[in-house]
């Protein structure tokens, strides 16, 4: 594929990333891993698709970003499990809160933060492999691209067209900074690729 395809394919994901975070936000961090699907298959184009093109990423460093990505997100959603937290000192019985709306959102905040980061951790832990990048400048580097390509479009649309307050827009800018830009950092730092066999 020629530079131009792959410069349009990034593009047609940051647009796809930007809509789409501002109405399915709950979805925005498995939206990282189809970027990563679709760039990967637009840059193998002219090969056959198959689980060769997607790199083993050992076990470990997915735990340990998943950790990380999941814990600043949940920084992010403080407000949310504050509200369950004042439920469940209100509420009589375990029963009545686990059947209020509060345990359901804070639940569905988890559960989804917990698949989208360990999506995201994949997602970041491959790119690292398949750029090569082996020093702390280069992830950082690449998570700087990265956060250029997810946030720096929607920031746009939520101070311009949503007219967004600015600390709900400076919350999402860190909460991306630490997922971007420290993510790839810490994969970096534990390594992503898995030793060789030995025989």
């Amino acid at each position: 594929m020629t530079l131009s395809g792959r410069v349009a394919v990034v593009m047609i994901i940051a647009l796809v990333r930007t809509f789409s975070q501002s109405y399915y936000a709950i979805y925005t961090p498995q939206l990282n891993l189809l970027a990563l699907v679709l760039y990967m298959s637009a840059a193998t184009a002219n090969n056959k698709m198959s689980s060769k093109f997607f790199p083993s990423v050992t076990p470990s460093a997915i735990a340990l970003g998943t950790a990380y990505s999941h814990g600043a997100s949940l920084l992010l959603s403080a407000p949310v499990f504050g509200s369950a937290y004042d439920r469940v000192k209100t509420a009589d019985t375990p029963e009545e809160f686990i059947k209020s709306k509060e345990a359901a959102g804070a639940l569905a905040v988890w559960g989804s933060s917990l698949i989208g980061s360990a999506a995201k951790t994949y997602a970041v832990a491959a790119l690292l492999q398949s750029t090569g990048t082996v020093t702390n400048k280069g992830a950082i580097y690449l998570g700087t691209l990265l956060f250029a390509i997810c946030t720096v479009p929607s920031a746009f649309v939520n101070v311009l067209a949503e007219k967004r307050p600015l600390d709900y827009v400076l919350a999402k800018i860190v909460g991306d900074l630490l997922d971007t830009v420290g993510l790839a950092a810490v994969l970096n730092w534990w390594g992503t690729r898995p030793l060789p066999d030995v025989v």
